[in-house]
């Protein structure tokens, strides 16, 4: 490895001056965005540029059962050769030993870029950004709860004991006290993202019972997605350290606001640098209003993938904090689709409907891909929403089966993220919705078994 060290990010390089490493950790994520790699001796890696691993990997299921996703020779486990990406190489501060993580691309033997690995995903839709000569910024938000352990799925999850001893409380947004309850659990996120070079915006209370949220700076989709992607590891490792687990379900507890990943989106011209948003006089653009309109048009065929589970819709609820519909407003949170105030340089969208709980490649790739095809379109958003949006109409999918449909015959956006992934992840999702509609409910025991 000491050959490949002034290939390393300088958080990576402090991470292991005067140090020992002793382990790398090669990694990719798969469609539900878990690390799935393989964890070799540092003198290894140093003398291997490559690593094999199934593509089955993307066929599975949450729950680890397998989607029938292959083509017609049938279900064939081919090996894809994974390549490391030096510049995301990462300490695992938490690990006992000196590790670092260095995050994979995945191609086939032909070197070509596997279509369904999630941050081919993304990558593929952003080159089709600077294809037109556009640059595509975002700001991802992260939402999250931290929780007493659970060990028994039968229970209901309860929030975590604060330092005081109590319960965390609900309904306390932007209380710095609440903030305080969770704080040595908050001084190690602080500490990991440190070690990882990672900046925090700020880490702010949210609505729920041991809710927090953190913001981070804008900046290139990929490496944003990787941060999220890396940021999901590290809360959870924070939150083990002292007796509690951190979840990203979009909805964990009952009657309580569920995590969102708001996405906030700005583009730049290549060439001048310029916010295509905003115009010379600092007004909006077409490309404003059009990015609009392809997120209104297009985000319900892709709830699919921002929603991903059945749990990730019962987020969608009048009342708590999350919309239930695709109007835009100003400055209004109403909407699932906000625009923040900003000066004209910094003008930018935000979507409000991904769940926490979804791929951070595949969340913005989504989110992008809607928003390219209403600027490549010319297309044109509903006018303006003015008060409460709960008041009105809902107009996403409510339940995931339906939301597969969309999916399933959203040919458009099949062009933009690519065919042979939209094909294999309508595979696997349908493949965990059928499990799940499996399951008998403790509500349908409770109200159906001796009533109907």
């Amino acid at each position: 490895m000491a050959d490949r060290t002034d290939e390393l990010p300088q958080a990576a390089q402090n991470y292991l001056e005067g140090k020992r490493l002793d382990e790398v950790e090669c990694i990719i994520s798969d469609l539900p965005g878990i690390a799935r790699g393989k964890a070799v001796p540092a003198s290894k890696f140093a003398r291997q540029s490559y690593f094999h691993l199934p593509d089955s990997i993307f066929y599975q299921t949450i729950t680890g059962g397998w989607g029938e996703a292959a083509g017609d020779d049938g279900f064939i486990e081919r090996d894809m050769i994974l390549k490391p990406d030096f510049s995301t190489a990462s300490a695992a501060p938490w690990t006992g030993d000196w590790t670092l993580q260095v995050i994979h691309d995945a191609y086939d033997r032909d070197d070509v870029p596997i279509p369904f690995s999630p941050r081919n995903v993304l990558k593929r839709v952003v080159q089709l950004y600077h294809d037109k000569g556009w640059n595509p910024i975002v700001a991802p938000e992260m939402e999250f709860f931290l929780v007493a352990p659970n060990v028994d799925p039968a229970q209901g999850i309860k929030p975590m004991m604060g330092r005081s001893g109590r319960p965390a409380a609900a309904r306390q947004a932007y209380s710095m006290t609440a903030v305080d309850e969770f704080g040595p659990v908050i001084d190690d996120i602080y500490d990991f993202a440190e070690h990882q070079g990672f900046e925090i915006d700020g880490i702010t209370q949210e609505g729920g019972a041991g809710q927090l949220e953190i913001n981070l700076r804008h900046g290139d989709p990929v490496k944003l997605a990787d941060e999220v992607f890396y940021f999901k590891r590290l809360i959870r490792e924070a939150a083990l350290r002292h007796n509690c687990f951190a979840t990203f379900m979009a909805k964990p507890i009952e009657d309580e606001p569920g995590s969102a990943m708001h996405i906030h989106h700005s583009i730049t011209d290549i060439e001048t640098g310029q916010n295509i948003f905003s115009g010379p006089q600092g007004g909006e653009t077409d490309a404003f209003y059009q990015f609009i309109a392809g997120l209104q048009m297009h985000l319900p065929a892709g709830l699919a993938v921002m929603a991903p589970y059945v749990n990730s819709y019962r987020r969608y609820v009048k009342e708590q904090a999350a919309p239930i519909n695709l109007e835009w407003a100003r400055d209004n949170r109403t909407t699932g689709i906000r625009v923040p105030l900003s000066s004209p340089e910094a003008r930018r969208v935000e979507n409000r409907i991904a769940g926490m709980d979804c791929n951070p490649y595949l969340g913005i790739a989504l989110s992008l891909a809607c928003g390219y095809l209403g600027l490549t379109n010319q297309e044109r958003p509903r006018r303006q929403f003015y008060g409460d949006a709960y008041e009105g109409e809902g107009d996403i999918p409510q339940v995931m089966g339906n939301a597969l449909d969309l999916f399933d015959d959203a040919t458009a956006l099949h062009e933009v993220l690519g065919p042979e992934f939209a094909r294999v992840y309508g595979i696997v999702k349908r493949a965990e919705y059928e499990e799940f509609l499996q399951v008998i409910s403790p509500w349908e025991r409770e109200h159906l078994l001796m009533n109907v």
